[in-house]
């Protein structure tokens, strides 16, 4: 049988830290009801100062190599791609930190920033690295701490945005096998980068001299914007890759779009004629973790037996830079850890 890529663990892990709506609500002077009809998010959590992002990826990717049955040592697995947006640090990336605490060390490791989306394009990129031959297992970790970047000012961004990473590995397979990932499609549009930003910290702004102005250091985005062009571009995304590999939209088993918002994961999934209550959710309990959304939203679905072996099952995504992108896969026999 040809050779193809295929996942073969997933593992998950949130901060213990449970921030309410209610908790909120006192600091924002707003109410539950206001955040839970906007967003549809009830609670979400938040790291404990001192918790990083390689912290939270650590944990995560412990519990999906446990899940593939890997023992974390090196030669165990030969690449780890963390998708991020909040790294501990600008320099050096994260993943070669998050790989030598898990003892993989030697395994060739690199960040990926695409925001939201980070997740389908590392996994994706992991893929490649499979289908080439040039890595037998990887280790694809989403994880953030959007709470070290969110303006304590703002309520529109504080009460969506919470920490997590999930991980899964990825390993060579045959084609047909329960798991088997088949196919993927990404996008991107630079010239609305200011849709979701954060202005300061860069190069950019180092070049240009200025000094940052009073927020500049936080998480900014313009929230209509991203409603229309999230739902227009996961759409879109994935109704051409369905039509790339040959399924059509009422074989999928079950939608998994990234946890932003409610009301945009119901509009994604009308807008592809899956009913609502084949798309998973969990944004309710977690909050929007960015690049962690969509591996915590699998690893929360395989915990409840929503998700059965073999069904076909469609990953969708859209952040800043704006990037978008798309997967399908079979779903396998794995025990989330």
């Amino acid at each position: 049988m040809p050779q193809t890529a295929v996942l073969t663990g997933l593992g998950a892990y949130l901060p213990p830290r449970r921030v309410t709506n209610e908790e909120l609500a006192d600091r924002f002077d707003t109410t539950d009801e206001w955040i839970t009809a906007r967003t549809g998010i009830r609670t979400r959590r938040w790291a404990d100062p001192g918790i990083s992002t390689g912290d939270l990826a650590v944990e995560a990717g412990h519990r999906a190599l446990k899940s593939a049955g890997l023992t974390p040592e090196p030669g165990a697995v030969d690449l780890v791609v963390v998708a991020t947006t909040t790294p501990d640090h600008l320099c050096p990336a994260t993943a070669p930190n998050v790989a030598a605490r898990l003892g993989l060390g030697g395994a060739a490791a690199f960040d990926i920033s695409a925001v939201c989306s980070g997740f389908v394009y590392a996994l994706e990129t992991a893929a490649n690295a499979v289908l080439a031959g040039r890595a037998g297992t990887a280790l694809v970790i989403g994880a953030e701490t959007y709470s070290t970047i969110l303006n304590p000012e703002d309520r529109t961004t504080s009460v969506i945005f919470g920490d997590g990473a999930g991980g899964v590995v990825v390993s060579a397979g045959e084609d047909g096998e329960p798991g088997a990932l088949q196919g993927f499609d990404l996008g991107s549009d630079g010239t609305q980068k200011d849709v979701i930003y954060i202005p300061a910290g860069g190069s950019r702004q180092r070049a240009d001299g200025a000094r940052p102005a009073p927020g500049d250091e936080f998480f900014t985005m313009q929230g209509r914007k991203v409603f229309l062009s999230a739902v227009q571009r996961m759409s879109e995304s994935s109704q051409a890759l369905l039509g790339r590999i040959g399924w059509p939209t009422d074989s999928i088993g079950h939608l998994v779009a990234h946890q932003a918002n409610i009301r945009i994961l119901r509009a994604v999934a009308e807008q592809l004629g899956i009913p609502a209550e084949r798309a998973v959710v969990n944004l309710d309990q977690v909050g929007n973790t960015s690049a962690a959304s969509i591996p915590l939203a699998l690893s929360d679905a395989a915990a409840r037996g929503t998700l059965a072996v073999g069904e076909r099952v469609l990953l969708t995504a859209f952040g800043g830079g704006l990037t978008w992108g798309s997967a399908a896969l079979t779903w396998p026999d794995i025990v989330a850890a």
